[in-house]
Parts: C-alpha cells; structure tokens; sequence
C-alpha cells in the first residue's frame, strides 16, 4: 500500500513499522481514495492507486499459553522447532522470541535472503537458522531437504494449497483440520484435528511411550522363554535329565505370556519421556544393549531355576520334588520380571501400585499357579508335588533374588534400553 500512497513518509512509515513489528504485533496499512463518480469500469490499477495514507493498525496475536510449554518440552526432547511465517520478519523474529524458537546464536531471515542463498550455502547454515518470514513454497521444500540432508527426520505443518509441496515432502506432513484445505490434509500423513501444536507434542509423548512399552513386552518375552530354553538345554547336558515336563512349560507360558505381557504393555508413560533424546532412523528394537539384557536376564533365571531343582533332587531325593521347586522358581521368577521390566528407573520409585492392569494381571497370573501347586489333585496332574515349608521358602529366596540384583544394575545405570 506505500508505494501507491502520494502523501508518506517512507522512510518514517517504514521505522513505525519495524517499531510495531518488533513488540509482535501483526501491521496493517490504512488508506483511501475519494473518487466523485464511480467509473464505469473498475479495475484494481485505477482504483489503488494515488491513495491517502492513513496511518497503521497492530494487531496482537498472543500464542497460546499450550503452546509455550510444548515448545519447552520440544526443547527438552531434543526436537529443533522452527517458524515459517508469513508475517514480517521484524514480527515473526519478535514471536520467535516470545516463544523461545529464537534463541542465542541463531538467526531469523525473509524469502529474499533465503532465495539468495544456493543449495550448499543454506546447506551449510539451515542449522543457525531458526525463523523464516515471508517465504514462497518452493522455498519451504528447500528448508525441508535442507534438514533431510543433514540425517534429520523432519515434521513439517500447514493448511494452505501452498503447504502442500512441502507437509509431501517432509517425513512426517501434519494438516491442519480446522483451518486445512482439502489439498493440505490429503497431501499430509497426518491431520491435526484441534489444529493445537501442543497436541502434536502430546502425540510425540504417547509415541515414545507406546515405543518403550513395546521393548518392554518384547524384553520380558524374550527373557523369560529364553529362561525356560536354557533351563531345559543345560539341564539335559548336566543332569541327563528335564527338569520341566512339556505340559508344566505350556502351564508357565500360559500364567506369564499372556495377561501379564498384555498388562505390561499398557504401562503408564514415564514422567522423563521427553527427557531423552529423539532416536537415529536406524535404530532398531533391540537397540541400547536390549539384547545382551535379554539374554543376561534369561541366563539368570535359568541359573535360579536349575540351582531349585538340583536343590529338590538333593533334599527330595525324587524327581517330582527337583521338578515341582523348578516349576514354582521359575514360572514366580517371570511374574518378578514384569515387575523388573516396568521401567528402567527403580521400582521402589516408579512405585509399585502405578500400573493396577498389571498388578491384577499378576494377581490372576499368582492365583492359577496357586492352583497348580496347592491342590493336590490338580497337581498330580501336572507331575507336581506339594512342597514342604523349608522348600517353599528356597523356591521364594530364589524366584525373588534377580529383584535386588536388578535394582543394583538399575542404580549403577547398567540398565538403559527401556525409554
């Protein structure tokens, strides 16, 4: 609107406007024109032009107060967020800041620098950058390869037609519902339904909590079958003997594998979640030294396990004996574990009542095994015997050791793979 005004002050016009740019505000130009008839034909050049200046309106457009502590978890997590706007520099620089986008160090530009930087140059500075004003959409797909080139995976929202190019270009396309144009969200892997950006920081959370959730279901099978294998292999090579009977293995897998495995996985996310560091594209499950604790772990309880029935076989003097205090050690052993498993963190601080899913899974886990061990007849079934106190108490000091032990390993941080 200034350059068709005939009574401003450029220069003066222009300082107002960085003035009120810089407190946030979003500035708007005002003028008019008098005509004394109305012409017959009307077309944008006559009527904008030899204009009266007016003067400027800011408007103030608060972020939302959601939207202050999602950007400080993004911090916290490892997420770089960066601003795109149309706005003024001067504005979008003065929000950026309100906002802690902009920080020390970095840098805030417009469309006009960014085109006249080439690929290596903004190659070589996309990462100081954290604002970008008055940008066309050729130019978002160039920040979004920018960062892709770096290894980054690289979320990018939007809601115009002119967002379209880049949320397709982008690892993750997230549209706006709301304000979205069918274009944006059918361009975009997801579609914001609140158009909140506190809400895609929320879907970050539950992600990396459904992520660690999954290596904890997948560690706590792993580690109590691998348990039961190694039981089963060295027993055979030591004692010439089984120590489990197929159908005690099928009853152990049956009480562990399937209500306590599905409560584990609905294991409350950890309050530190956003605490940790965004994950390498190629990381994979067994990633951060799972898989030496799985087979750590399983070669623990199967250690306990064949150390309960040597102990049966010796006080016993029977098979049955050796194979009943095999039998409780373990399948106790890998109720334990789902405890163990919950979190890298200590038990006694994550607490022990958190997670009633798997407090009950258990609970229901322990009564079945009660069963097997406690009624005679259903025992017998199973080629169990009823225990003497003193063998209880062995078949417990056992089942329950790998607590303590794993609270030490905890303690000293040699257990990092669950977040």
């Amino acid at each position: 609107i200034a350059q068709r005004c005939t009574n401003i002050d450029l220069a003066r016009t222009q300082a107002m406007m960085e003035d009120l740019g810089s407190q946030a505000l979003r500035v708007l130009a005002v003028a008019y024109k008098s005509l004394p008839t109305i012409p017959s034909s009307l077309d944008s050049e006559s009527i904008e032009s030899d204009l009266t200046f007016m003067g400027l309106l800011g408007m103030i457009d608060p972020p939302r107060e959601e939207a202050k502590e999602a950007l400080r978890l993004c911090k916290k997590a490892g997420i770089r967020v960066v601003m795109i706007t149309g706005d003024h520099l001067g504005t979008a620089t003065a929000i950026a800041q309100q906002l802690g986008i902009l920080n020390k160090g970095e840098r805030a530009i417009d469309g006009q620098t960014l085109d006249a930087m080439d690929g290596n140059a903004l190659a070589e500075a996309v990462h100081t950058i954290s604002v970008y004003a008055r940008v066309s959409p050729s130019d978002k797909i160039r920040i979004v390869k920018a960062w892709q080139d770096r290894g980054e995976v690289v979320a990018m929202t939007g809601d115009g037609v002119n967002d379209a190019p880049a949320l397709k270009a982008a690892d993750i396309g997230c549209a706006m519902g709301i304000t979205g144009t069918e274009v944006a969200k059918g361009a975009a892997d997801m579609t914001l339904t609140d158009d909140n950006f506190a809400t895609i920081v929320e879907a970050v959370r539950q992600g990396r909590g459904i992520y660690a959730n999954l290596r904890k279901v997948v560690g706590y099978l792993l580690s109590t079958n691998i348990a039961e294998l190694f039981t089963v292999f060295f027993a055979m090579i030591l004692f010439r003997e089984t120590p489990l009977l197929s159908m005690q293995l099928l009853w152990i897998n049956l009480i562990t594998d399937s209500l306590p495995a599905i409560a584990l996985g609905m294991e409350p996310i950890q309050s530190d979640v956003m605490e940790h560091k965004p994950k390498s594209r190629t990381e994979g499950l067994f990633a951060n030294g799972l898989t030496l604790q799985i087979i750590a772990q399983g070669s623990l309880f199967a250690l306990l396990t064949l150390i309960a029935f040597l102990l049966g076989l010796r006080q016993g003097g029977d098979i049955v004996v050796g194979r009943t205090m095999a039998f409780s050690t373990l399948a106790i052993l890998q109720l334990v574990q789902a405890f163990n498993m919950r979190s890298q963190h200590s038990l006694f601080t994550t607490g022990f009542f958190t997670n009633t899913t798997l407090n009950k899974a258990v609970g229901a886990s322990a009564i079945l095994l009660a069963v097997v061990l406690f009624v005679s007849p259903i025992a017998h079934v199973f080629a169990l015997t009823i225990l003497s106190l003193p063998q209880y108490a062995i078949v417990l000091a056992l089942a329950l050791l790998p607590l303590p032990i794993l609270e030490l390993a905890k303690k000293l941080g040699l257990i990092r793979y669950l977040a």
